[in-house]
């Protein structure tokens, strides 16, 4: 989101996690890095957030706990990086009267699905702490809008993937381990589907809804309208990659069972008729470039890796 930002001639700041090493994480790699500015501080840190926040038009707020199985371990660590965090975002952006702020969702927050394919209009449903903390940042930062005016726009992605997620993740879990010469492909639940979109269609999701002069006060799904399920996207995955591997659901990757969110899929009218959003991405042209990318950098890990 960062690069693509600099790429559209914007004047980036971007607020990191501080670290006593003064690491910039994934951009400390970028081709960008000496075309932004990088803050460095804590979402959970009102005065860190209001200082990086100064000077600045409009803002991206992206930054959250996402990881679902640490969520069942550590609920209160999500609800202050997701709902505490999203508070000094808001708060911030009210005190400095900024022109607008895009608050990132999850398609989480619907829970499975209740009717196909998900619009804006279905249910929320919290079925990790997770979810109902990303439910909660969201009605805060809908009240924020409510109560103050403030120009909030709600973006709220199904599945992304691609270069540089987390081996936590199921594509790089799948991918990785075929790379690494496992002898079986270990995940949790086969049957979950989900809508997955390739990181550039997302990030570009962003800044078509950030342009626009609609979606104020409202959430707007980023999707693609086809699902999948973690089997056979699995079974695409190793074909792209010319492997053959036994696949396995490791009771250790399951999530508790009224937990698991079993379907994804989105509808994305709402973004394709009131924005020039289009994807770039078929699902095999993303997992492409996505296995290219674990190939060529050396980021794999034999270490256990998690299905969320």
């Amino acid at each position: 989101m960062a690069e693509l930002s600099v790429e559209e001639g914007f004047d980036v700041v971007a607020f990191d996690h501080y670290n006593p090493n003064n690491h910039w994480g994934w951009l400390e790699d970028s081709k960008y890095k000496g075309n932004m500015e990088v803050i460095l501080g804590d979402i959970r840190d009102y005065d860190s957030v209001f200082k990086a926040m100064k000077g600045c038009g409009s803002v991206f707020h992206l930054a959250a706990l996402i990881g679902i199985p640490y969520s069942y371990v550590s609920p209160l660590a999500y609800i202050r990086t997701n709902v505490e965090g999203t508070y000094n975002v808001l708060e911030a952006t009210k005190n400095l009267e900024l022109e607008q702020v895009l608050i990132t969702s999850t398609s989480e927050t619907y829970g499975t699905a209740q009717y196909t394919p998900i619009d804006e209009n279905h249910p929320l449903v919290g079925q990790s702490p997770y979810a109902a903390t990303k439910i909660a940042a969201d009605q805060l930062a809908l009240s924020y809008h409510r109560s103050f005016d403030l120009p909030v726009k709600i973006v709220r992605p199904f599945n992304t993937y691609g270069p540089r997620q987390s081996t936590r993740a199921v594509i790089p879990t799948i991918v990785t381990q075929g790379l690494n010469g496992s002898k079986e492909l270990k995940l949790g639940n086969l049957e979950p589907t989900r809508d997955l979109t390739f990181v550039k269609d997302t990030c570009s999701a962003f800044l078509d809804i950030y342009k626009s002069d609609s979606f104020f006060g409202e959430v707007t799904n980023v999707g693609m309208n086809s699902g999948i399920s973690i089997g056979d996207l699995a079974r695409e995955i190793l074909k792209i990659m010319d492997i053959d591997l036994p696949i396995t659901s490791d009771q250790k990757r399951v999530r508790p069972g009224k937990s698991e969110v079993e379907r994804l899929l989105c509808n994305n009218e709402k973004l394709l008729n009131n924005s020039s959003w289009k994807p770039e991405y078929t699902l095999n042209s993303g997992l492409a470039e996505t296995i290219n990318w674990f190939r060529e950098n050396d980021r794999l890990s034999n270490s256990e890796l998690y299905h969320i």
